[in-house]
């Protein structure tokens, strides 16, 4: 089993001025632990989960660039691209210089979008919810089709392109994997089925049968689009708060330990991974000393 973090909290106490710093940090030692991707989210103003939307909050792929030059081996995506806030040119242009310049390490995590707060507080256009998805179907098929180095004019309902040139091409062959966001039956996992590498699915309380459900839905899309289910990454984002005894609410090493378990019993392959609030040296150290472990343990789907 594969595990990440997430980055979704910048409010560190010692300030903005310490931002870098932390981050800088954060990615090194999670570069160093072994850990496979590093996340941030792709919010322009802090969600309601996490707090009030005056929180400090970084754009995603400048956050990943500089942790690119940070780091050696450690994969980067955005869980998840917001689909109508860039042009889909740009976005693959984005996540293709983000690829060459890391060495082959970015992947494009991608959904329809949801917080119209932030994108009507900075002028973002954002469009019902039938068109956000029908845009972000474009861009994942503008996407592929940039990736395999096809020139010719994409001529869709949103989005007009003349000359989809990607130069220097994504170093990853065939394409950086694509991770489509979101739990919706008849869009969000049937884009899953049809053009993606890896779904990503919720730890909510008492959620396994809601998972298989979502698995189960995901099975027929792939059936009915002639894909192999298997080939496809399970992924879920979770929130992990640890420390070395369990102590005040937290889970101990081993508790984390049985939680992915469990997950990986009803057929999650990679965990990605937040703590309540922003990430601390020794929580993320700790997780690090379960890696190798974490790898060890084999999902149901294998």
């Amino acid at each position: 089993m594969r595990i990440s973090l997430s980055v979704a909290n910048f409010t560190w106490p010692d300030g903005p001025d310490r931002i870098g710093h932390r981050v800088g940090r954060l990615a090194r030692i999670a570069d160093q632990a072994g850990f496979d991707t590093l996340w941030v989210m792709d919010h322009l103003f802090q969600i309601g989960m996490n707090g009030p939307a005056e929180l400090d909050m970084l754009e995603g792929y400048t956050t990943l660039a500089y942790a690119a030059g940070q780091t050696e081996r450690i994969r980067l995506g955005t869980l998840v691209t917001a689909a109508p806030y860039r042009h889909p040119g740009v976005l693959v242009k984005t996540v293709t210089t983000l690829d060459v310049l890391s060495g082959g390490r970015a992947w494009l995590g991608i959904g329809a979008a949801w917080n119209g707060r932030e994108a009507e507080g900075l002028g973002i256009p954002f469009p019902p919810t039938k068109e956000r998805f029908d845009r972000l179907e474009e861009v994942l098929r503008i996407a592929l089709q940039m990736w395999r180095g096809d020139r010719t004019p994409y001529d869709g309902a949103h989005y007009h392109l003349a000359d989809p040139l990607n130069s220097p091409n994504a170093l990853t062959r065939p394409h950086p994997p694509i991770l489509v966001g979101g739990m919706g039956e008849r869009r969000t996992l049937r884009y899953v089925a049809k053009y993606a590498d890896a779904c990503n699915l919720f730890d909510i309380p008492d959620g396994e049968a809601v998972r298989k459900h979502k698995l189960d839905v995901l099975r027929e899309h792939c059936a009915a689009d002639g894909r192999d289910y298997d080939e496809i990454e399970k992924t879920i984002a979770m929130s992990v708060a640890i420390s070395r005894d369990g102590r005040d609410g937290t889970d101990s090493p081993a508790r984390v330990l049985e939680r992915l378990g469990e997950l990986a019993a009803s057929g999650m392959d990679h965990a990605i991974v937040a703590p309540p609030g922003p990430w601390d040296e020794e929580s993320l150290q700790l997780l690090g000393e379960l890696v190798p472990d974490i790898e060890a343990i084999v999902p149901a789907s294998r």
